[in-house]
Parts: C-alpha cells; sequence; structure tokens
C-alpha cells in the first residue's frame, strides 16, 4: 500500500510531466506559426507583381521565380498573355526593373540592367532548368510580351 506522502510524489511528477508536455506543445504551435507567418522572398516578389498587375477578371500567375542575390526573373502568365519580369530587391523590397518576353532571358540584357556577368549567367541557367519543369503551353506564353521594357526609370545599379 502506498502512504500519503508516495501518492502526492506521484502527483507532483505526472503534474510535472503535465505541464512540461503543454509547454512543449506550446512552443511547438509558435514556432511553426512563425514560420508560416513570414512570406518566403519568392511569395514577396509573387506579391510585389501582383500588387500591380493582379485583377479578378484577369488573375496573375507568377511562376517560375528564380533569385540570384538581389535580382529575380520571375516568369508570369494572365490570361492568354504572358511574359517574364526581372525584379531587383532594394531596402529588403522587390522591385519590377524591367518587363519583356524571350530578351529577359539573355546574359548580356541583364548585365546592362545592373547584374555582374557571373550573376547573369547563373540567373538565366536556373530559370532555364525551372521553366523546364512547366508545361509547354505555359512557358510558351512567356514569349507573348515582346521587346524589353525598363518599368523603373529610377534604377541605377549598385
Amino acid at each position: 500500500m502506498k502512504t500519503a506522502s508516495q501518492y502526492r510524489l506521484t502527483f507532483k511528477v505526472t503534474l510535472h510531466g503535465l505541464f512540461f508536455s503543454m509547454a512543449l506543445f506550446i512552443l511547438f504551435a509558435m514556432l511553426t506559426g512563425v514560420a508560416r507567418a513570414a512570406p518566403s522572398e519568392t511569395d514577396r516578389i509573387s506579391q510585389a507583381m501582383k500588387a500591380i498587375w493582379d485583377s479578378p477578371e484577369a488573375p496573375l500567375v507568377v511562376e517560375p521565380i528564380v533569385i540570384e542575390g538581389d535580382y529575380a526573373l520571375a516568369g508570369w502568365t494572365q490570361l492568354a498573355r504572358g511574359g517574364r519580369a526581372l525584379l531587383k530587391s532594394r531596402h529588403g523590397q522587390w522591385n519590377v526593373h524591367m518587363c519583356g518576353g524571350d530578351g529577359l532571358n539573355d546574359v548580356e540584357t541583364l548585365t546592362m540592367a545592373g547584374m555582374s556577368a557571373e550573376a547573369a549567367e547563373r540567373l538565366v541557367k536556373n530559370t532555364s532548368k525551372a521553366e523546364a519543369k512547366l508545361p509547354a503551353e505555359v512557358t510558351a506564353k512567356f514569349s507573348t510580351f515582346g521587346g524589353n521594357m525598363v518599368v523603373d526609370h529610377n534604377h541605377h545599379p549598385d
């Protein structure tokens, strides 16, 4: 038979275990909540573009998004059209610098926009790999934009 002190000890151990389990559960919930609350860089790029061009009657789909340093190249489609956008991160915000079609998938164009040749080569290579994973009917739309167009007239290469 257990004594009163043994019952109290069992109760304390059980209570401590319960509090420890609850604390771990709360910590886990907080950590996973924080991870979901902070948008990824690709989410921020997509949101920046959608803030400009998305509408209920013509939803903007942004994919793929490839980041190289402070630059990103994003493919986009909207209804029957599409293209690519070159974005630059300034002070933690992504801004569209240029819009275009196949011309934005060119190293020389990207270096003229301010990228180093090495970074431009990596961006073109990684964008080609990412686009290869998309359906052909989506990537075909990227060519429909036509020539390159500077969107951000205040761009100064860093």
